[in-house]
């Protein structure tokens, strides 16, 4: 493993565990079992080192499932697309909901993070309107009903994917697989039950 990924993986670990006040060079660098100096010649400054954590130490199943979307209109069983689309939202956010709070804390910090998504073409709001393509090329194949906003259906799916993250990490409860499966399921079922045919 390169320097630079022993200093994000000890990032990411000091940014879930101990907060963005405690996230230090001092305490990343004793974490990854370096000096202060070593973590500058891979990093200009602490908001570049947290940018790397954030676009290279989250969960990425989500973002290969919502790649694979356009391939999946059409093919078989919306509600399973939709639990898949819905476990990985969850998987993402849990990871991610303290690292994300930690940030919108700092505004600086969230400045360079929005710079750099606009650079790359990304963001959060990709998210949704990649589900929400995915409702809508849905509707024209007849599968789901053509009454229903697709971005809204997809902002209920993501929105309480999200909230089930917040509620998760608020309570300090460590991610339960089973337990986010059947709330992925239920969840996809409501949401159906309002956009089917």
């Amino acid at each position: 493993m390169s320097t630079r990924d022993r200093v994000l993986d000890a990032a990411a670990h000091v940014m879930r565990t101990k907060g963005l006040a405690h996230a230090t060079t001092k305490e990343i660098a004793r974490q990854a079992g370096y000096s202060e100096a070593t973590l500058y010649k891979h990093f200009r400054d602490k908001t570049e080192l947290f940018v790397g954590v954030l676009n290279e130490r989250v969960p990425s199943n989500l973002l290969v499932v919502l790649d694979g979307l356009p391939e999946r209109v059409g093919q078989g069983r919306v509600a399973e697309t939709l639990e898949e689309v819905a476990r990985a939202a969850i998987a993402f956010y849990g990871a991610t909901f303290p690292i994300a709070a930690s940030v919108f804390s700092e505004p600086g910090l969230l400045a360079a993070h929005r710079k750099v998504l606009a650079e790359r073409g990304s963001g959060p709001e990709t998210v949704r309107d990649a589900v929400a393509g995915f409702l809508a090329a849905e509707q024209r194949e007849g599968a789901i009903s053509a009454d229903i906003d697709a971005g809204a259906a997809a902002a209920l799916l993501l929105g309480a994917c999200l909230q089930h993250a917040f509620l998760s990490n608020f309570a300090g409860e460590d991610a339960n697989e089973e337990g986010n499966d059947e709330f992925a399921t239920s969840l996809v079922r409501t949401l159906i039950g309002g956009v089917g045919v």
